[in-house]
């Protein structure tokens, strides 16, 4: 996405006082600050302090360059950004990457949150700064797989004390970039999710862990959920759900298809069904047929899904995912099963992909 174009002004319209580069300026400076951008959209400005950078976003645009204010050390970009769009980011110079020293709000220690005034609310996410740590649950079980290779941990929590089984996959962003523990606490306490047990699996190969091969699932089944039933934590496998993101909504599904009597409840946001074998190495990856492997199995085996959930989301800004996705929802509805569609003001970025969590655990439950 462009830079719009530079402007010499000092940033009253954001209301920032002061000149940039003064110690009145910096006192008063929080980021980003977006003003309406005359096209439905808003025009977002960044701000960093002494050194070139870049603003890198996740999964929404490319990086964008900030630029010096002549004779100050200040450095800034104004974005256009579209409606309803919540995005992660990160400030890039040549020491590293960094957190938005001027943005409150952050996703692990070196990524902030940036929502345009539109954006709509995420009720049950607390705003945390990067410095802060999450809270992570007590309870965990050491998985040492042979059918994977290696250990890891998987942590176990039972928000309101603990209900049907929810498999968190990406485990790891969920505890430590985004409060999955606090949100469910709070969704639980409002009503709006009966009590749940999570259980936040991290991957250690994405990409070979997610593809449509069956190790990952015949290892949960054989493995990890005779561990969650020896760990003592209340637990129901018996109304599974299992929940993915991009790669981890493709293996979701995936597990829906080829091991039915495992999982018969899926939240699935911005599932990755370009997926085919070998098209990760290919320089435009979502270049292949609609659908990808997974449309492909379903046009084919024409499968009876008359006991599955199944919850698609995809982001609003991801126009490219669109046209894999959509195939894929109206083949699995064909089949048979309850399929719950909607649409999120996102990209491709966990940040976006909060609130349908939530929403799309409650229906897979029912």
């Amino acid at each position: 996405m462009p830079l719009a174009a530079g402007r010499d002004h000092a940033f009253a319209e954001y209301g920032l006082p002061g000149e940039p580069g003064t110690d009145t300026f910096w006192a008063a400076a929080r980021t980003p600050l977006s003003v309406p951008g005359g096209d439905g959209g808003w025009r977002t400005l960044f701000l960093w302090r002494g050194s070139p950078a870049t603003v890198e976003f996740e999964g929404w645009s490319q990086p964008v360059a900030l630029r010096r204010r002549a004779g100050t050390d200040c450095w800034y970009a104004e974005v256009p950004m579209p409606a309803r769009l919540r995005v992660t980011y990160q400030l890039r110079s040549e020491e590293g990457a960094f957190a938005d020293p001027y943005n409150p709000v952050g996703a692990g220690g070196d990524r902030s949150l940036a929502a345009v005034p539109d954006a709509p609310a995420q009720p049950h996410w607390p705003a945390l700064g990067p410095d802060e740590v999450l809270p992570l649950p007590r309870a965990r079980v050491r998985w040492s797989s042979d059918r994977l290779g290696g250990r890891r941990t998987v942590r176990l929590h039972p928000a309101g004390g603990g209900g049907p089984l929810v498999l968190l996959l990406d485990g790891d962003d969920w505890l430590y970039l985004h409060p999955a523990v606090t949100a469910f606490d709070s969704a639980v306490a409002a009503g709006e999710l009966p009590p749940v047990t999570l259980a936040f699996v991290p991957s250690k190969d994405r990409e070979a862990e997610f593809g449509c091969r069956p190790d990952l699932w015949e290892a949960i089944r054989d493995e990890l959920l005779p561990l969650v039933a020896e760990s003592g934590v209340p637990a129901d496998p018996d109304r599974l759900v299992v929940a993915g993101q991009s790669l981890g909504g493709l293996s979701a599904l995936y597990a829906a298809l080829e091991f039915p009597e495992l999982v018969s409840r899926v939240a699935c946001q911005s599932p990755s069904f370009w997926w085919a074998p070998g098209a990760t190495g290919l320089p435009d990856p979502l270049g292949g047929p609609p659908g990808g492997t997974i449309a492909a199995r379903l046009r084919e085996r024409r499968p009876e899904l008359s006991a599955l959930r199944c919850a698609f989301d995809l982001g609003e800004h991801e126009t490219r995912m669109l046209p894999h996705v959509e195939p894929v929802e109206a083949l699995v509805a064909e089949a048979g099963a309850a399929v719950r569609v909607s649409r999120s003001p996102a990209g491709h970025d966990r940040v976006g992909w909060r609130h349908a969590l939530l929403r799309d655990v409650a229906w897979a439950l029912g």
